[in-house]
């Protein structure tokens, strides 16, 4: 090899790669930041009776016989499809509330809900957020 003649690919290569890694990054990282929107999945519970008529995060008052729902992070008011991991069925829920706080849960759905899916106790779900 003579002098300077690797120079002139180099450059473009190291060019290249640090675009890919960079367009990489930011596409991973918006990924991770909307995760919740492309899908989670992990364990359900639900509530009730304890809770009825008691006000959401939203400022509604809850309403267990309503198809709803309290999720960490989904914006309130997003509707979002949950489906039983273990039977296949599958309902349609508004987000309006914050929770669940409990460690390992991803989402607590109202009794209705619940009952809709045939859940019973905890349940591993998937929850996808709607367009």
């Amino acid at each position: 090899m003579f002098p300077g003649e690797g120079r002139a690919y180099f450059l473009p290569a190291l060019l290249a790669s640090t675009l890919a890694l960079s367009v990489g990054t930011l596409t991973d990282a918006h990924a991770r930041s909307n995760s919740a929107y492309h899908g989670q999945v992990g364990r359900a519970s639900w509530y009730g009776p304890g809770f009825h008529g008691k006000r959401t995060a939203s400022g509604q008052c809850f309403n267990q016989n309503q198809l709803t729902a309290a999720h960490r992070s989904l914006p309130l008011g997003t509707k979002a499809r949950v489906t039983n991991l273990q039977n296949g069925k599958a309902v349609e829920v508004t987000i309006n509330d914050r929770g669940p706080f409990v460690k390992g849960r991803i989402i607590d759905l109202s009794r209705a809900a619940a009952r809709q899916i045939t859940m019973s106790g905890i349940t591993r779900v998937s929850v996808t957020a709607m367009p």
